[in-house]
Order: C-alpha cells, then structure tokens, then sequence
C-alpha cells in the first residue's frame, strides 16, 4: 500500500513491556466500554424512575432485541479485528485494509435487514420475550423507533472495532463518548420536556448513535490512520468473508446468547414471578452491563497485543499477556463482588425506585453475582481464544455457558425445590464457576503451554523481549 516504514511501525505492539501495551489499548478502551453502555443504561435509569414501572420493565423487554443487533456488530467487529491485527503483525497492510472494508459492507447490508425484519415482525417477537398486555405499548414504542438506527448502531460499534485493532485506542473511545454524552443531554429533553416517554429515550438514541457513526466513519476515511476504508477495500472477497465469519462467531455467541438468556429469562420471571420480576432482572443485568464492561475492555484491548505478537511469533510476549490480563480481571471482579454483596440496594436504586421492586431486587442481586469472579476466568479464556484466532474453542465456550448452561438451568432450576424466581437468578452463579473454570483451563493447556514449548525451542537462538 505503499506505507512508509515509520508508518509500519506504528503502534507496533512487539516492542516494550506487554502489559504497558495492553494497558495503553486497554484503558480508553475500557473507559469506552462504559461509557458505551450508557446508550443504554442512561434511556433505562430515566424511564426507570417515572411514576409508571411498567415504562421500566417494558424497555427491559426489548433488551434481547438491542442485544441481538449488538451482536451482529461483534459478529463483524470482533470477527475483523484479530484477523487485522494477525494481518498487520505480519506485515500485510494491503490485506488489511481489505479485512476492514469487508467488515464495513457487511455492517451496511445486515443493518438494512434487521431493521427491515424487526419493525416486520415487532409484536410478535416482543411477546415471544415476555411481553403481557401492559407492558407491550412501552416496549413496543421504544423498538420501533431504536430499530430506525440499526446501521448506526451496527457501524458505530462494528468500526469502532476496527480503529481500535490499529492501535488508536483513544480515537475509539472518542466514538463512544461522543454519542453516550450527546444521548446523556438528549434523553431528558426528549423524555420530559417534550413528554415523550419511552418514544423519547428511543429518538435520543438513535440520534446519539448517528453521530457516533459518522465521527467513526470521517476518522477511517481521513489520511491519519494506517489503513484507510476505501472503496476499493469494501469489494467483498469470499476468502476475507469467511475469515471475518469464523473469528467474529465467537462475540456473536457472546452476545447473541446473551440475548437468548434474557429472553428465556423474562419469559420464567413472568410465569413465576410475574412482571414486577422482569423489572428486577432488568436492573439486575443494567448492573451486570456496566461493571462487566471494564473486564470486557480489558480483554478486548488485549486482543490486538496478542494477535500482533501471535503474527510475528513473539510468544513469550503472548504467555506476558495472558497472564497480566488474568490477575487485572480476577483483581478488578473481587472488588466488584465485594461492593455488590455490602451495597446492592443503592446500586439497584440508581435504575428503579419503586420500593417493591428495590425490596425484590437486593436479596436476588446477592443470589445471581454471588460468583461473579469466576467471570474474570470466563472473558480472560476466551479472549485469548480470540485473539490468537481459535474461533471453535471460543465458540465452544460461549455456547457452553451461554446455551447449555445458564439457558438450561433457567428453564429447570425454577421447578426444582419451589425455588420459583429464585432459580431463575441462581443459574447465572451456576453457570459461572462451571463454564468458567472449564474455559480458562482448557486455555492454559491448549495455549500457554503449546506456546512455552514453541518459547523453548527456540533458546538456541536470540530470545525476544521479555514483556
């Protein structure tokens, strides 16, 4: 691509100490991670404390839907990255920049179907999720107007993936903070000042997200990054697409089972429970997004360090990574754990006041983040999984978890002991020690140690820099 060499060696991620590379993509990443969830979060804690609750467990009705579109910009995102960062690692820059254009054509034509098949089929895929006769206008009001700006959500999340897997981690933090702190002043204007409720908190949204995509898109476009998106690039190639497919299948699992979760969730919280229940889960899992993320961003940020020190056979730095990124995560996860268990009726009050829903609330947040550190173990496997381009074993684990776990004994655990609800919230602690542990082990003796034995084999000749 005719690149000059100080532009090849830009962000070059095999030089210095590993942890300080994973730190300077993790941090902006991780703050990126947080602020993005306010998309979301900032709609639910408005809506959450009008006087109506059912506007609170409608929204989270439409949950599974929102995650499912954020699924598919992992499924791109996430698929594009390491695969451009292997790409980059070993030189190919051309290469590259072509990964980068594919994954943007396939945002833009996934985009127009979801929006298309959603407002379709609205009613009946938000009654399949839970939905009663109440709480249906509200969900219904928000999803038709969110599902508007699904290619805005789906470039501004799925690029942004790609910016930071160049190494301009607080370029990616930008496009998030840009529309989460744009949506912040929006949603109480539209909310309350025009009365528009549910409807409000949807148009704040989408508007938030149009100029998180476009400030992402004007950056890929600019002569400052290294791999420009060109329209040359976007041609898709039946090779790229493949790849793209095999290593973003993983973050789809993740997120699109995430969604399955909570549909499968909602639909036992309302025969068991009721729908003061979905409200409860819908706090719960608003809880669960924000602290969840810092160990997202971490892991996330880690990627492009271990694939470009994968790519250019580095593996020592790569064994540095993994283990750095475990005790962050493990450290970060015991304090959350500790702050949920001494404080849970504040942290469930930033949502929802309603005083029966806060009373449900507290002795089932104890139940389903009574094992939260073992997550750590969970997103630190499988991250690895990703970024060295093991797509089967990540997908193995994410469904492992995911599907024939938390979805299992969701739908088991509440008919067992009259636990009721009670079953519902205990199989995300279940699910988390089992999978957990069974992913991160695999990891350790499928990677770390195949990597030492190839870091041995080369004592002969010159050693790499110790991370």
């Amino acid at each position: 691509m005719g690149q000059t060499q100080s532009a090849r060696q830009k962000n070059d991620f095999s030089q210095g100490k590993v942890s300080g590379a994973i730190l300077r993509m993790a941090i902006p990443l991780a703050i990126a991670q947080l602020v993005n969830v306010l998309y979301n979060l900032v709609d639910r804690m408005y809506i959450g404390h009008l006087s109506d609750s059912m506007a609170f467990t409608g929204l989270g009705l439409s949950l599974p839907v929102v995650m499912l579109v954020g699924a598919f910009s992992n499924l791109y995102g996430t698929g594009a990255a390491p695969f451009c960062s292997i790409e980059r690692g070993r030189g190919d820059l051309d290469k590259a920049a072509r990964i980068q254009g594919n994954a943007f054509t396939l945002l833009l034509i996934t985009g127009a179907v979801l929006t298309l098949l959603g407002l379709i089929f609205t009613k009946p895929i938000l009654y399949a999720l839970g939905a009663s006769d109440a709480t249906y206008p509200y969900a219904a009001s928000y999803l038709r107007i969110y599902l508007m700006g699904t290619v805005f959500v789906l470039i501004s999340h799925g690029m942004n993936s790609l910016i930071n897997a160049q190494g301009y981690a607080h370029i990616g933090m930008l496009t998030v903070v840009i529309g989460a702190v744009l949506n912040l002043i929006l949603d109480p204007i539209f909310i309350f000042k025009l009365n528009l409720g549910v409807k409000g908190a949807a148009i704040a949204t989408v508007i938030s997200q149009g100029c998180s995509a476009a400030w992402a898109l004007v950056f890929l476009c600019s002569r400052k990054v290294n791999l420009r998106l060109t329209l040359r690039a976007m041609k898709l190639s039946g090779e790229i697409v493949k790849k793209i497919f095999s290593l973003g299948v993983t973050g789809f699992c993740m997120s699109a089972t995430t969604a399955l979760v909570s549909a499968v969730a909602n639909t036992q919280l309302r025969n068991f429970g009721g729908d003061l229940y979905i409200g409860v889960m819908t706090a719960l899992t608003s809880v669960h997004e924000v602290v969840f993320m810092v160990i997202s961003g971490i892991t996330q940020g880690a990627q492009p360090v271990l694939g470009y020190n994968y790519g250019a056979e580095k593996y020592e730095r790569v064994i540095a990574g993994i283990r750095f990124i475990t005790l962050v995560c493990i450290g970060y996860s015991f304090l959350v754990w500790v702050c949920i268990m001494l404080l849970p009726g504040p942290i469930i009050r930033l949502f929802n006041s309603d005083a029966q829903l806060v009373s449900a609330g507290i002795s089932a947040s104890r139940i389903y983040f009574m094992t939260f550190v073992f997550m750590s173990l969970q997103a630190s496997g499988q991250s690895t999984f990703v970024g060295l381009g093991r797509a089967k074993q990540a997908v193995f684990f994410s469904l492992l978890r995911k599907v024939g776990l938390v979805v299992s004994l969701t739908l088991l655990l509440p008919r067992l002991w009259n636990l009721g609800v009670n079953g519902v919230f205990l199989a995300e602690p279940i699910s988390n020690v089992i999978g957990g542990v069974a992913c991160y082990l695999t990891m350790y003796f499928t990677v770390v140690k195949k990597l030492r034995a190839k870091t041995l084999a080369k004592t002969a000749s010159p050693v790499g820099e110790d991370g």
